[in-house]
């Protein structure tokens, strides 16, 4: 279906023709009819998955996993991952350029595999897909019960040591209130994620500027900062290094969450694609200055940091630069930032098991996808994901290496999800891709898909496993393996032993509301008018050539 651009007629109108826009036109040819609120601008939606990213908080999250091979794998390992998720990124750009839906990945799944297996690989990716945002709720808020706690063991003097069940308390707290808070209006969200915006890079511009300046008489060389390599772990050096990869994995690994939200953006063809790019590359430049400082005032010990009584590496760096006061004051902030993002994540998680359910791919899809009149808000599925993360979650009270799996489970769940469309439209989806406004071209779109799948793979073999020592044990084991593997295979079979009955794929609920059809109808009959007027033109202005010639 061809659309056109254009914000009103209000001929049409008065004539009592209904008159859709671009982006409902866009989203009919997929097959939908709106139902959500368009209230997020391409900065908002470039907010949401900045947010969710978090950089300074996410860095404080998992600064351990990159310490572990010292500077060089704070700088260059966040500097390589960051540039493979490029990569990535500009691959989903596309398909979220061409075809902006909700669904998004589990749709372009279907619509690129082969006839037989669309329906098994796009069960399996809206699965995974939904499993990589709810885990990443979990592994945000998980987060923040850290970096909380961690500020009032440094207030105690380090008195206070949290159990694990304390550390579960604080972490069901904020995804509760993330619960309450992401059935508000989407307009209130959408103003949300212009504030984050400004916070987080306030946040950074603060550190970037008071950490040298606090450790001004013991500041690293250059030397330290982009040669010192470490091995705190019983891996070989050379894979040591690829695990601290973890770090800019995890942090930005929200970029899908701009396609999410693109049933609430305006001009959801262009929305969608700048928001995935600038907020990886925005996250990408400013990943390697923020790792750069912290390489260049960091205790040469790296050991003692990844082992401070403080629980926190992060926190024992700024303290080591600013003193107590000074850290619990940007600790407050940065952990205040991290609730953002839980919500954030929420907030995309909850769009994509709604559209999920819109398709009838979950257990009580007819319940789950009602949206509320009035806020015109998912709120159903809301509930759903703040439930199912508080029983993820629990995974944290059996012990510290268990809860490691929290943080590799959003990026392994998701690498699955990010791989399928974009592996099966190079392989058998030449033909039927229509390319949308961000395009790169036969050529380059086939060299970044190629090298966005291999990378991928890689990540997702890489995050299976264990990061301390390759002789596993109950105590060393990633956990990740059997959430993911477990879901996986319980996607599979749940599919062929009971859902291949009723599910068939994406399915149109167009015929709800046929008003939808007759506007679109009415912008394809002007634009075939308007096509011949102009082909009508074309052929006097070549007879009058002709003629005077």
């Amino acid at each position: 279906m061809t659309v056109i651009e254009r914000k009103s007629d209000d001929s049409l109108q008065e004539k009592g023709v209904p008159y859709a826009t671009q982006d409902e036109c866009i989203l009919a040819d997929i097959g939908y009819k709106e139902e959500l609120k368009r209230h997020f601008s391409v900065v908002q939606v470039f907010g949401i998955a900045f947010s969710i990213m978090g950089l300074l908080p996410s860095i404080s999250s998992v600064i351990g996993y990159s310490l572990t091979a010292g500077p060089v794998g704070m700088v260059w390992g966040w500097c390589i991952a960051s540039a493979c998720i490029m990569v990535v990124g500009l691959a989903m750009a596309e398909l979220g350029s061409s075809l902006p839906t909700s669904g998004g990945l589990y749709w372009w799944t279907y619509h690129f595999a082969p006839e037989n297996a669309k329906r098994p690989l796009s069960f399996l990716c809206g699965y995974s897909n939904s499993l990589g945002l709810i885990g990443g709720l979990v592994s945000i808020d998980y987060g923040f019960s850290l970096m909380l706690l961690s500020v009032v063991s440094l207030a105690t003097d380090g008195e206070f040591e949290p159990s694990k069940y304390t550390v579960y308390g604080v972490f069901a707290g904020a995804v509760l209130t993330h619960g309450l808070a992401g059935i508000l209006t989407t307009k209130l969200i959408s103003k949300i994620q212009t504030a984050c915006i400004v916070l987080n890079i306030g946040i950074i511009v603060l550190v970037v500027i008071a950490l040298p300046v606090g450790a001004r008489d013991h500041l690293n060389d250059g030397k330290f900062i982009f040669t010192q390599i470490e091995n705190i772990s019983e891996w070989p050096t050379g894979w040591n290094f690829f695990l601290s990869w973890l770090a800019p994995i995890w942090t930005i690994g929200a970029f899908d969450s701009c396609v999410h939200m693109a049933e609430e953006a305006s001009n959801a063809s262009r929305a969608v694609p700048i928001g995935i790019i600038s907020s990886i590359g925005m996250c990408w430049i400013l990943g390697v200055i923020v790792n750069i400082i912290c390489a260049a005032v960091i205790n040469p010990d790296v050991e003692a940091i990844i082992n401070t009584p403080l629980g926190q590496p992060m926190a024992q760096i700024i303290y080591d630069c600013l003193g107590k006061k000074w850290t619990m004051a940007i600790m407050s902030i940065i952990f205040c930032l991290q609730w953002t993002m839980g919500l954030s994540i929420l907030v995309a998680g909850s769009r994509q098991n709604w559209a999920f359910a819109r398709d009838g791919a979950l257990p009580f899809s007819d319940w789950l996808k009602v949206v509320h009149k009035e806020t015109g808000v998912p709120r159903r599925t809301v509930i759903m994901g703040t439930f199912v993360g508080l029983a993820i979650g629990c995974i944290c009270m059996i012990d510290d290496k268990a809860a490691y799996a929290l943080f590799s489970l959003p990026p392994v769940s998701n690498d699955l999800a990010w791989l399928l469309p974009i592996f099966l439209k190079l392989v058998f989806g030449a033909s039927k891709f229509v390319p949308g406004p961000f395009y790169l071209g036969k050529v380059l779109s086939k060299i970044i898909g190629i090298a966005a799948s291999g990378y991928l793979v890689f990540a997702i073999i890489l995050l299976m496993f264990p990061t301390a020592t390759p002789h596993v044990t109950t105590d060393t084991m990633n956990y990740v393996v059997v959430l993911n593997v477990g879901v996986w295979i319980g996607a599979l079979a749940y599919y062929f032993l009971y859902a291949r009955r009723w599910y068939t794929g994406p399915r149109s609920n167009l015929e709800d509301d046929p008003r939808v059809l007759d506007a679109v109808r009415v912008v394809n009959q002007e634009l075939a008018k308007e096509e011949s007027e102009k082909a009508n033109e074309k052929q006097v202005e070549e007879h009058v050539e002709r003629v005077v010639i």
